[in-house]
């Protein structure tokens, strides 16, 4: 880690950016800042998606600006979320993933919407735990893993407490704490949601695929195993099972090709989630949670397939 740490810091000097603590810095104070239009990281608009799984406005603007590396400010009465668009690049580049980047935007998030920045005390332990407790929220949320929600501290952090910031151990519990919070609230939802086990305009049973399975071993044909194209709705593709044929069929069983035929091994339950509005249950599998782009994440939040057209 200290090599990656060691290749973020060189680049950012190559850049002309310098990095007044190894940690994620704040600058809360009104003194005046150069900053540029406001702009996107990349191809991805973050900071609607972190506002989305929040539910409030954003009463702040978000700027690239001549910062060490990022600072949640208060300036003339306005809000910002300053950061450097060098120092995100070159942390993405150095851990490969822009979870990093992502992350740091939400932890400056979190010092605007804890009411840190109205404090004229300057950083404070207490209020960067609160941050990185709100970012490891947010990144779960996302569908960041709790390895992708501690990327960036985990390189960035000192190893001892500062006067302003806490040590690496302690902010990585935080995000931790945040993280498995969400987690929580995801598989509550997700609970919640089957009791009413119907959608509408699909009320066929488990009958009908065994029906199909059943008919499948009448028959000597290789084919006949195989699912009709007509009854799948989705392919269900795990990377740890690539070999294996399953499919949601379109009264939403789930279901495997086996040499005697079709088997019913589970079925794709609705949810009250907003980004995760199905589950797969399975005797075959632990539960899966499927995302509105068709991505299939475990309890622990880690992608570990897809459902996709056959």
């Amino acid at each position: 880690m200290k090599k990656v740490l060691l290749s973020i810091l060189t680049g950012l000097v190559m850049t002309g950016a310098s990095v007044a603590t190894p940690a994620v810095a704040e600058v809360k104070g009104g003194a005046a800042t150069t900053y540029a239009a406001s702009a996107k990281l990349g191809a991805r608009d973050i900071i609607t998606e972190i506002i989305d799984v929040v539910g409030l406005k954003p009463r702040f603007e978000v700027r690239a600006a001549n910062v060490p590396n990022a600072a949640a400010v208060i300036m003339n009465g306005q809000r910002y979320i300053l950061y450097n668009e060098n120092f995100v690049n070159t942390l993405n580049n150095a851990l490969r993933t822009d979870w990093a980047g992502v992350s740091i935007l939400a932890h400056e998030i979190g010092h605007h919407l804890n009411g840190h920045t109205l404090s004229k005390g300057g950083s404070n332990q207490r209020d960067e735990l609160e941050a990185d407790e709100f970012s490891g929220f947010v990144l779960r949320k996302m569908g960041a893993s709790l390895s992708e929600a501690q990327a960036a501290i985990k390189a960035l952090a000192d190893d001892e407490d500062s006067y302003t910031h806490p040590g690496r151990t302690s902010r990585l519990a935080a995000i931790s704490k945040g993280w498995r919070n969400a987690q929580d609230q995801i598989l509550a939802s997700a609970k919640a949601g089957t009791p009413n086990r119907t959608v509408a305009g699909i009320n066929r049973s488990i009958a009908t695929e065994q029906a199909v399975a059943n008919s499948s071993r009448r028959t000597s044909s290789s084919s006949a195993r195989r699912m009709p194209s007509q009854s799948i709705l989705r392919q269900v593709k795990l990377q740890s099972l690539p070999q294996e044929r399953m499919y949601v069929t379109t009264s939403l069983n789930v279901v495997r090709e086996t040499e005697r035929g079709m088997e019913v091994i589970g079925k794709l339950e609705k949810t009250n989630n907003r980004n995760f509005p199905y589950v797969l249950e399975s005797r075959y599998f632990s539960n899966l949670f499927v995302s509105t782009d068709g991505l299939l994440l475990n309890e622990n939040g880690q992608r570990v397939g897809v459902l996709t057209t056959t």
